[in-house]
């Protein structure tokens, strides 16, 4: 299979093309820092071409989901240190994926204060408090133009604090609705000021944080993700083709490592294949991660359309998935019951191969 071919990604020999995508688990129960658990987990699926860790929080106004883990804290960065060090002994590679979530939030998780956006548009839907239990979600408040700088600086520290930690590298989350992509389209970006409006106005605060990171990192060590057609949190785009396409370019002038496109084999009834398109503008390396399973995923590198594939609940329920693949081996299924919260049941008790 070519998915389990070596791949070069910056400087990063990988011995698979198979990478573990993100996925929030809800177990950082301590202060947002990851538990012996967590060491655990991720040492099991060292296997992968590299992890991308779970979104992790680059300032306690970036959470929005109960016991996700942050990248802010000293005992943050002590605690992923352990799980770098483990994953790097089990001959693996790990970077982790820097998040601020915007709006998608509840005053709960920040001392009773309005979580920020670019704009102060209301939302429907419902999040979990801390304590697991059902929210509305609250009409934001809209980032000043002087507050900018300062989270912008904090995907900075996040970035330095991830270099300390051990990480091979970054992945910038600009997907799902979160803060970037909240910048980046039309629906969510209602500003008048220097970061919105025209297309290049809404980009400036995505690329200011990615000039910020990679300030920190170099470009061949850090990733970006988009989502273009993703409709939750009451996300659109009045036109996403123009939009990550002039994305795409920016972040190919700055020779990022990688970009990771949220498309799959079926593309949504209506909408134009953007990975044919974007793969042709981005030079590094191209990643997809949406529903691929073996068939699809070896197709889509096999005919060049990608170069990686992300795999999010085969690898959460196969900690050796590479492996299965290259065997043909029936796979674990994985329980949604235990995907968020919860302790060793759901998370490091799937079973490898015997």
């Amino acid at each position: 299979m070519k998915l389990l071919t070596p791949f070069k990604v910056g400087p990063l020999e990988l011995s698979n093309r198979m990478i573990m995508s993100p996925l929030t688990r809800c177990r950082a129960i301590e202060g947002n820092v990851p538990t012996p658990l967590a060491v655990t987990y991720y040492t099991q699926r060292a296997s992968a071409g590299f992890i991308i860790t779970e979104a992790t929080q680059v300032t306690p106004m970036g959470q929005g989901y109960p016991n996700t883990p942050g990248i802010y804290s000293d005992a943050q960065v002590e605690g992923w240190k352990k799980i770098t060090d483990a994953v790097h002994k089990a001959g693996g590679k790990i970077f982790m994926q820097l998040w601020h979530v915007g709006r998608v939030s509840l005053a709960e998780y920040h001392n009773g204060k309005l979580p920020v956006a670019p704009s102060a548009l209301p939302m429907t839907g419902h999040l979990h408090t801390p304590q697991f239990q059902q929210k509305d979600i609250p009409t934001p408040r809209a980032l000043e133009l002087s507050e900018i700088p300062e989270v912008v600086d904090q995907f900075r520290k996040g970035a330095q604090n991830a270099k300390t930690a051990g990480f091979d590298g970054v992945e910038i989350h600009g997907a799902n609705g979160y803060l970037l992509q909240q910048f980046t389209e039309t629906g969510s970006n209602h500003r008048t000021d220097a970061y919105g409006g025209s297309l290049e106005k809404r980009l400036r605060f995505p690329l200011e944080v990615v000039d910020a990171v990679v300030g920190v990192w170099g470009a061949d060590r850090v990733g970006y993700r988009i989502a273009p057609y993703f409709d939750g949190y009451a996300m659109s785009d009045a036109d996403p083709i123009e939009t990550y396409t002039r994305l795409t370019e920016e972040l190919d002038k700055r020779k990022l490592a990688y970009l990771c496109v949220k498309e799959g084999p079926a593309v949504p009834a209506g909408k134009q294949a953007l990975t044919p398109l974007l793969r042709n503008i981005f030079h590094q390396a191209y990643m997809v991660n949406m529903a691929f399973d073996a068939q699809t995923g070896e197709a889509i590198v096999e005919n060049g359309g990608a170069d990686l594939v992300c795999y999010g609940r085969m690898f959460l329920a196969n900690p050796d998935l590479p492996e299965r693949f290259k065997q043909k081996a029936p796979l674990n299924q994985p329980d949604p019951t235990t995907f968020y919260g919860g302790g060793e049941k759901g998370y490091t008790d799937y079973p490898k191969m015997g």
